[in-house]
């Protein structure tokens, strides 16, 4: 991976934690999802997965690390994956499908963290059913950050797909 696919990588990763940092006041809205979808879908898995595992633990440094941090890193790497299938396949209706799948994505998100710490509660679908309306939460800021961000990491992401 050359020079400045890393930088690319931790300039973007950088701007995740910054974004998750800043909006930590307002439960499960933040633009880490949505960045990391945009970069799956426009750059490609690897540096989507890069991104979410880099964020992950960096922001859980500040807001508090336990075993949901893995779960959080897989959760955030799955969606990059499905993203970065999303973006090679559908050019013409990216931007649509990529909200769409914006606002399941926080769903996938909350379905996999839950699946990994629900031991703590002992029956899982109460554990889900609690913090649904946190991914609702999760979905309608997914979807905002999609409107608003699509467009600018389009015009950075321009010259370095040929890059990558």
């Amino acid at each position: 991976m050359s020079t400045y696919k890393l930088t690319l990588i931790s300039l973007i990763a950088a701007v995740c934690v910054i974004g998750r940092i800043v909006f930590q006041f307002i439960p499960n809205i933040q633009p880490v999802t949505a960045i990391i979808i945009i970069t799956g879908a426009l750059v490609g898995v690897l540096p989507a997965i890069c991104i979410a595992i880099v964020t992950t633990y960096i922001t859980n440094l500040f807001l508090g690390m336990g075993i949901w941090t893995i779960w959080q890193m897989i959760a955030w790497a799955v969606i990059g994956v499905i993203a970065g299938i999303i973006g090679r396949y559908n050019r013409k209706k990216r931007k649509f499908l990529l909200t769409i799948f914006a606002f399941v994505s926080a769903f996938i998100y909350g379905l996999i963290v839950n699946l990994g710490t629900f031991t703590f509660a002992g029956n899982f679908v109460a554990y889900y059913l609690a913090g649904i309306t946190f991914d609702i939460a999760h979905a309608i800021g997914n979807v905002i950050f999609m409107i608003l961000l699509y467009p600018i990491l389009v015009r950075v992401f321009q010259h370095t797909n040929r890059l990558f």
